[in-house]
Formats: structure tokens, C-alpha cells, sequence
């Protein structure tokens, strides 16, 4: 998302360059003034970025403030990526192995989320990822990795919904199985990291330009 900035910056600049070089005539010359309306939607764009990106990093300072411990016991991860703003829960901390009902200790840890959600970014959307080691299910009843994450995901999305009172209309979430891992899937540590449930706030500049 950084990278999106700068390059919006960048070409903001070339073009007042641009401007500047050509003078006031380029703005009358026959056929160019749809070139200053692109222009000029492209700095509303870079100025609804630059408001956004105030907005997501307040709410990441207000993450780590409320989930210190939980950051501090290597339970939860908050960190700005080109998708959005991303705070990952390990599996564990949400779910028993297996499982993809929530952990009462966990539903506290949540609520700090919610707590940002329902203030800071209020006008963003959100997507809860579920995501799995490559271990096959062998004991657990899910058809495969899949439904697990995917149910996982939902369990996340309902807590924040039924109890949080989060606007349904702002969340969407999916389950990615194995198939988006973090780590390599071949030491103890490794799938640790790619067993983790994401939620991720979505800027709205860039949500509405897929």
C-alpha cells in the first residue's frame, strides 16, 4: 500500500511539473483539458490516500497499544501490507486444534480488535482470513483444510458481529486452507506461523479500484 502512495505521489508530481513547464495554455489548448480533470481526480485520489493511510496508522499505534501483551506473548502480530492493515491472530490463541469454535479466554483479545474497528476506521471494511498448516485432517470431521479455515474465519466474523455489534455489511470473510502459507511447512515453528487467523482492514481507495 506504501508502494501505491509513492507512485500516486510520483506521478502527481511529474505532472505539476508538467503544468508548470507548459503554463497556463496547456489548460486551454483544444483537446486537453480532459488531461486536467485526470490530473485532478488523480490528487483527490492521493489526498483520499494520504487520509486513509493517517487513519490506518492511528489505528495501528491503537492496536499495539491494546494488544501489547498479547504482541509481547507472540499471540498477535499488527503490521501495515500492501493488502491493508493486518492484525494476526495465531490459531492456537483463537481455536483448539481441530476446532473451529472460540476459546472464552480468546473473545477478550477480540474485543480489542472491535474496540478499533468500531471507532478508528468505523468506515472501513474488513476481511477475516482463515488460513492452515498443510497437516491433512485426519481425526477432526472437516471434509478438509478448507472448511476448517473457512469456519474459522466465520466463527471470528460472527463473534464480532453478534456480540461486538459490528455493521455485517463491512465484513466478508474466506478460508484459504494451506494454499497461502507464511512459513515453510516442513518444522514445528514454521506451520505454527501459518496456522493464524487474519483480519484485515481494507482501504477504501483501493477496495473501490479493484
Amino acid at each position: 500500500m506504501r508502494k501505491l502512495v509513492t507512485k500516486l505521489l510520483m506521478f502527481a508530481v511529474f505532472t505539476a511539473f508538467l503544468l508548470s513547464q507548459a503554463g497556463c495554455t496547456f489548460i486551454f489548448q483544444k483537446g486537453r483539458r480532459v488531461d486536467v480533470e485526470k490530473i485532478s481526480k488523480l490528487k483527490s485520489e492521493v489526498d483520499n490516500l494520504k487520509d486513509e493511510m493517517s487513519e490506518m496508522e492511528r489505528a495501528k499505534r491503537e492496536l499495539e497499544d491494546r494488544l501489547k501483551r498479547e504482541i509481547s506473548d507472540k499471540e498477535v502480530k499488527v503490521e501495515m501490507l500492501e493488502k491493508g492493515l493486518v492484525i494476526t491472530f495465531v490459531s492456537e490463541v483463537l481455536f483448539d486444534s481441530g476446532k473451529a469454535e472460540l476459546k472464552e479466554d480468546s473473545l477478550a483479545k477480540l474485543g480489542k480488535v472491535a474496540g478499533v474497528l468500531q471507532t478508528t476506521v468505523l468506515e472501513m471494511n474488513v476481511g477475516i482470513e482463515g488460513h492452515t498448516d498443510n497437516d491433512p485432517i485426519k481425526y477432526s470431521g472437516w471434509k478438509s483444510n478448507w472448511e476448517l479455515s473457512s469456519h474459522r474465519a466465520l466463527s471470528v466474523l460472527h463473534y464480532l458481529v453478534d456480540q461486538e455489534g459490528v455493521d455485517p455489511e463491512r465484513l466478508s470473510a474466506t478460508g484459504y486452507g494451506e494454499f497461502k502459507p507464511v512459513a515453510g511447512n516442513d518444522s514445528k515453528q514454521g506451520k505454527q506461523k501459518n496456522r493464524r487467523v487474519e483480519i484485515v482492514i481494507l482501504p477504501k481507495t483501493i477496495k473501490e479500484g479493484r
